[in-house]
């Protein structure tokens, strides 16, 4: 539901008004600059080569680790989202995707959702300064409702509007090991909402965090930010390590020129416990604690007069999550991982809506090997879901209190056919839940290489989607229209209603895909898709009554239904290019088709936005040069193609990041984002939470200093 459309921002406006912003622009950017050079000469009289007396060099990330990787060593890195076991990425019958820590560095990116602009088939938009749209092959929205994303196998979709609210999706960026992306369904062993992708970030072992990290830095667009992390060895088999990290965020840009006084800060501690108690037993228990503040202009709606308002507010989250993992090696073909952990949020994320969520999950997970050709992994899980939501303002009368759980099992069985050539996997979800009950969710995957450094997979998957809190029960009125005499003499309240007689949405998925190394120095991946989904949501209109409380007015109903389905197809090609030893070229490009269809009897105008929402075509390209052993330029472009639906055109945007490492301990970077224009619009918001913002540019400067 696009209810917020952008203005034109194709205006032009006169040469008077151009030479004001120039000149606007110009000293925006030279005070920038100043203050950024003051701070590298600060640092750099600070800086000391007795700084590095005493620390241990080997633990100092080299300049040249990334350079020195080969292709074969790139594909031959272990993942484990497409099965739950550890399996090398050219040999997994997926499409699949993997961020490294260095390609994290090296971007410039200051949050997780900007670092996923750099996967194929993965649409990442930015509606304000703490809002992001993403999503995976289609159905782009604020709450994208068809991909998972887990941190360290930890769930952090959210079940009230099925999605993640990203701005609240945080972590020490130093500490991520990899981001593992998978397009299409991970639903066989990672259960009902793994429809379109699975985004599973997995942090490092403590042993590999250990001394002390410092960073600092600050821009126009990020006002500031910081971190301090520390890791110690408990003993020769025990390691830790806790972090702390701030950022300050500035207002985003309406398209108007106006301020969106949606600014917000975070705060955000943590810690990591890896203790290796036998040769074959280890264990890991972490948790992270942290508050964030932010402002909002939502639309807010009344049935008095005015009716209708932006009214600044500000919200308050404070979230936290522990969890413990117990992993052993039963013998060489044979282990198993029990893993339990806890997640509260406490949100005011959205305009007067209050919401308490509290998840317990255990999950028992074995893996073993059944002769020679069999490589079989089962689990077994449950999830209690415990939500207190309660709202009585612009947004309606809410008051719910959920208790719900997830009963699941899985197994899942890859088969080499023909030892070196050819492996077919076996596998299926059962589930069951207490929206639609009992769901099964099957995958076959083969795998065959015909060659040396030829991969060829297909796949076939089911995958659901449960449907969310407010679909199934929820209520809310997101606009209010004024009386309209003589005929509607009453304001009328446009109001969604949820139904307990929503259906989980199904997807039927076949996939294929080619990787192949042509040469040293060059490796091409490919993977194709055809989706066919069944049981959309639709929102449909509803008899009109009256209603006395608590003023007289026209209740105009829009209750959620099942009433769409929609096929979509495209192809997804990423390619890695070693042009020199000190030069890495990298390219995305993404083509994608949604096509919905109504069932006869649907009115639903709504939700069909959800076929323009996505981009037919993607670019991205990133280049890493090592200028010399202590200077590293780093540069990305990527092209959005229009959402016509949502008057947003098609834009470049360009990220430029100089990396400079005048001592062996300490980095300084100069990062610019979104050079290519002023400002410019990426997404609408998906209600009136928030308003409909543009994308600025950002310069920052940031020292990490290593101890």
């Amino acid at each position: 539901m696009k209810v917020l459309p952008i203005p034109n921002i194709r205006s032009i406006p006169t040469t008077d008004e151009q030479l004001h912003s120039s000149v606007a622009t110009g000293t925006r950017i030279f005070s920038l600059i100043r203050r950024v050079g003051f701070t590298l000469l600060l640092i750099l009289m600070i800086a000391s080569p007795d700084w590095a007396r005493g620390f241990d060099e080997d633990e100092i990330p080299s300049i040249d680790d990334f350079m020195d990787l080969s292709l074969e060593d790139l594909a031959n890195t272990e993942v484990i989202s497409v099965s739950k076991k550890p399996e090398k990425l050219a040999e997994t019958a997926a499409a699949i995707h993997v961020i490294t820590q260095e390609e994290i560095r090296r971007s410039g990116a200051t949050s997780i959702a900007e670092l996923l602009r750099m996967v194929p088939g993965i649409h990442v938009a930015k509606i304000d300064s703490h809002t992001f749209a993403v999503s995976a092959r289609g159905f782009t929205g604020e709450f994208a409702n068809k991909l998972l994303v887990l941190i360290d196998g930890r769930s952090v979709y959210t079940p009230l509007f099925s999605g993640v609210y990203w701005g609240l999706l945080d972590t020490l960026l130093d500490d991520i090991e990899r981001i593992e992306v998978i397009r299409g369904p991970g639903a066989s062993v990672w259960g009902a909402n793994a429809v379109n992708g699975v985004i599973n970030i997995i942090t490092k072992h403590a042993a590999e965090t250990q001394g002390g990290l410092i960073k600092a830095g600050f821009g126009n667009e990020e006002k500031g930010f910081g971190a301090i992390r520390y890791g110690l060895e408990l003993d020769d088999h025990a390691w830790l390590r806790a972090y702390t990290k701030f950022s300050d965020h500035d207002d985003s840009q309406l398209a108007s020129g106006g301020r969106n006084h949606d600014g917000w800060n975070h705060l955000q501690g943590g810690f990591r416990l890896d203790w290796d108690a036998t040769e074959r037993d280890a264990f890991t228990i972490q948790g992270d604690l942290f508050k964030s503040r932010m402002s909002t202009t939502p639309l807010s709606n009344s049935l008095v007069p005015p009716y209708d308002s932006n009214l600044e507010k500000s919200s308050q989250s404070q979230c936290g999550n522990l969890l413990m993992r117990w992993s052993r090696t039963v013998s060489e073909t044979s282990r198993f991982a029990l893993q339990v952990y806890y997640d509260r949020i406490d949100s005011g994320h959205l305009s007067g809506l209050t919401q308490i969520h509290d998840t317990w999950d255990l999950d028992f997970q074995h893996q073993f090997h059944l002769g020679d050709r069999h490589d079989i992994v089962w689990g077994l899980g449950y999830r209690a879901l415990e939500q207190t939501i309660d709202s009585v303002d612009a947004l309606g009368q809410f008051h719910d209190n959920r208790h719900d759980g997830v009963v699941s099992g899985f197994v899942q069985n890859e088969i080499t056919v023909i030892d070196e050539l050819l492996d077919l996997t076996l596998g299926s979800k059962f589930e069951h839940n207490d929206y639609t009950g009992f769901e099964i969710q099957p995958t076959v995957r083969l795998l065959w290489r015909p060659a040396q450094r030829h991969t060829v997979w297909a796949a076939t998957s089911r995958a659901v989607r449960t449907p969310s809190t407010i679909e199934a029960d929820g209520f809310i009125r997101p606009e209010v229209l004024p009386p309209s005499p003589p005929s509607v003499p009453f304001p009328t309240a446009v109001t969604l209603l949820g139904s307990d007689e929503m259906k989980p949405e199904s997807l039927v998925a076949w996939e294929l895909g080619y990787r192949v190394q042509p040469t040293e120095r060059i490796s091409v991946d490919v993977a194709t898709f055809f989706n066919s989904y069944h049981n959309l949501r639709t929102l449909e209109s509803g008899n009109p009554y009256f209603n006395f409380a608590p003023t007289p007015h026209l209740v105009y109903p829009i209750v959620a239904d099942n009433r769409a389905e929609a096929e979509t197809y495209g192809v997804e090609v990423g390619c890695d290019w070693w042009m020199r030893d000190w030069w890495r070229f990298r390219a995305n490009y993404t083509f994608m088709r949604i096509d919905i269809d109504h069932d006869s009897d649907s009115f639903d105008e709504i939700s069909a936005d959800e076929e323009k929402a996505s981009p037919h075509h993607q670019l991205m390209f990133r280049s890493y040069l090592d200028i010399t052993d202590e200077l590293e330029l780093d540069a990305g472009v990527r092209y959005v193609d229009r959402l016509a639906e949502l008057d947003v055109n098609n834009y470049w945007g360009f990220d430029l990041r100089l990396g400079w490492r005048p001592l062996p301990d300490l980095e300084i970077s100069l990062v610019g984002q979104n050079l290519t224009r002023r400002q410019h619009a990426e997404f609408v918001p998906d209600f009136n939470f928030s308003s409909a913002a543009e994308v600025e540019q950002s310069i920052y400067l940031q020292a990490t200093f290593r101890f």
